[in-house]
């Protein structure tokens, strides 16, 4: 059994609760330990999770957001730097799980985040499971 810690950035409450819930069904399916941290937005996840990654408390982790395009260029900041920095901690050999949606609007989301339709929550959950197994294997 391992602890993983899912940070998210609760902006869209409503689809948060959906990712949070397929997220939390996937690990708790795994017999895994977790715990939720709240970030202000996507751009604190990487960060969050590399402050979390230096206190060895936890296993592996799953990062969960949604980012709305929106009428500025700040959409390409958020979801580029955000993916960005969650991929150079995992390069760095940190189990991690993106489940930061970006779409162009709700209805996406919605599809993308509901347990029972695409479950991007529960897809993160095991990718975060997965990369905790692959680095107990090798660091064998």
């Amino acid at each position: 059994m391992a602890k993983f810690l899912i940070v998210e950035a609760r902006f869209y409450d409503h689809l948060n609760d959906l990712m949070i819930k397929g997220v939390t069904a996937e690990l708790k399916r795994s017999g895994h330990e977790f715990e939720v941290l709240t970030v202000p937005g996507a751009l604190e996840i990487p960060g969050a999770i590399s402050l979390a990654v230096e206190s060895g408390e936890f296993d592996g982790y799953v990062a969960v957001g949604v980012v709305i395009r929106g009428e500025t260029y700040h959409f390409e900041i958020v979801a580029g730097e955000s993916a960005r920095g969650i991929m150079a901690l995992t390069m760095d050999g940190v189990a991690i799980g993106n489940g930061i949606l970006t779409v162009e609007n709700e209805a996406q989301a919605l599809t993308r985040a509901k347990p029972d339709e695409k479950d991007k929550g529960g897809e993160a959950a095991k990718a975060a499971i997965a990369l905790y197994e692959l680095g107990q294997r090798f660091a064998a």
